[in-house]
């Protein structure tokens, strides 16, 4: 692929604007059913584009006490590598993916950045309630990156196993091509607790209720994100909107990756339907029916039950 359909696929489509649109109105729709699930009217579903084109136009103010250059290129990093995971997803029966250029040893070094970036800011702030949000974000990074990973190596030694290389193969279009010619592995008994596993970990990465706990606004205000506001805070959320995509984008390459015929519209839209019913089933419901963890509850379930769902379907794969 040359550089400029790479640039392309980078800025344009699947990763940038595309990615970016789809993301937004993403969360929209999912504020929008927690509100109607509890009974409230809730925001319009273009409220988190308003919310950042009101950030962008406010002025920024940096802490006299903070490491500015910290401060200030946390967000950068953090939408920065969302943006380029984006890019990476395929989207069955539209777009093969960037073949070559990201597989999925290459997302799972990337997913944790905006994470990471939430530490640097909150440690970099000087703001004590950032110093408490760093240590429970790092906690439930910590927690919730060792099911991602048993469940992405599930899907690789499947692929490899079934496709007659022996190996693991970690190519996202090799995954998707295997599943298109052979059935999705929703359908597939051994992978069936690697995608509960996954399901699972999609609201923990996200930081959505009950995992919601190094932001609680009730108990640290915000944490990390206490002392920013304006333009990096509106880098923050595109850079959360970002993943958005890329975890639900991943989810349904990896476990739903069918499609209805050749017709390129038709597997968009049904791309986005998956989304849609991926975010509300892990994370909509999720978040409008429970409460918030305590740390110790959060990394106590991560390493309990989709740990243990996602050993189990490695060790069967192993297995075969």
């Amino acid at each position: 692929m040359s550089l400029f359909w790479s640039l392309v696929h980078l800025i344009i489509f699947p990763g940038g604007a595309f990615a970016l649109l789809v993301a937004l109105y993403l969360k929209g729709l999912d504020r929008r059913l927690v509100a109607r699930l509890q009974s409230r009217v809730g925001p319009p579903l273009n409220q988190p584009f308003l919310d950042i084109a009101k950030l962008l136009t406010k002025e920024q103010l940096i802490p006299a006490t903070a490491c500015r250059p910290v401060f200030l290129l946390a967000p950068v990093i953090g939408m920065a590598g969302m943006a380029a995971c984006a890019a990476f997803i395929p989207v069955p029966g539209v777009f093969a993916g960037l073949s070559g250029l990201g597989d999925l040893l290459v997302l799972f070094y990337l997913l944790p950045i905006p994470a990471i970036a939430i530490m640097l800011g909150g440690s970099a702030s000087s703001s004590p309630f950032g110093a408490m949000g760093f240590s429970r974000e790092m906690l439930v990074m910590l927690s919730y990156e060792l099911p991602l990973l048993m469940v992405l190596l599930a899907c690789a030694m499947m692929t490899g196993k079934l496709s007659g290389a022996g190996t693991a193969d970690f190519s996202l279009v090799s995954i998707v091509q295997y599943q298109l010619e052979n059935g999705s592995y929703c359908f597939n008994p051994v992978m069936v607790p690697a995608m509960v596993a996954y399901l699972m970990f999609l609201p923990g990465t996200m930081g959505v209720a009950p995992f919601d706990i190094a932001e609680s606004e009730t108990e640290i205000l915000e944490g990390p994100m206490l002392e920013y506001g304006g333009p990096l805070l509106a880098l923050f959320q595109i850079g959360q909107a970002f993943k958005t995509f890329v975890i639900l984008g991943l989810g349904v390459v990896l476990f739903f990756p069918g499609t209805l015929g050749d017709f390129w519209p038709v597997n968009l839209l049904w791309f986005l339907v998956k989304c849609a019913l991926l975010m509300f089933f892990s994370m909509t419901l999720v978040r409008s029916a429970t409460g918030r963890f305590r740390i110790d509850q959060a990394v106590r379930f991560y390493f309990r039950i989709p740990a243990a769902l996602a050993l189990v379907s490695l060790v069967l794969v192993i297995a075969l």
